[in-house]
């Protein structure tokens, strides 16, 4: 198993049954990306809510950021363990958002096709 995915999965474990910060109910680890020398990891979160709740998560997860880090290292078998950078992912509202132009779309084609051409009135 890569060392991005164990990340990924452990954090979210970890955020389900040990962290009790209500700022991080709900949210989940879309994905997690290591640098070569594992300096980092860059986790990539999400929420249904959307975007609007990034400040509050970003301080839970601030704020949690110590105990997480620790208890990852303490479940992996890595001499040094990459500190945690979170980051909003936004591919959820952003397929959304695309979702809805494709379906305004698609009403604007039916109702021009409801239309039809314009119709002759006899005068030629």
């Amino acid at each position: 198993m890569r060392i991005a995915d164990r990340i990924r999965e452990d954090l979210s474990e970890l955020l389900i049954r040990e962290v009790q910060d209500p700022r991080l109910a709900g949210i989940s680890i879309t994905d997690v990306r290591v640098d070569r020398e594992l300096a980092y990891a860059n986790v990539y979160v999400s929420a249904l809510e959307g975007s609007g709740r990034w400040p509050e998560i970003q301080q839970g997860l601030e704020h949690a950021q110590g105990f997480l880090r620790s208890e990852l290292a303490r479940r992996s078998n890595l001499r040094v363990f990459p500190r945690l950078r979170f980051y909003w992912d936004a591919t959820f509202e952003r397929a959304e958002r695309i979702e809805q132009l494709i379906a305004s779309l698609h009403k604007e084609e039916a109702g021009e096709a409801s239309v039809g051409p314009e119709t002759s009135d006899g005068h030629d």
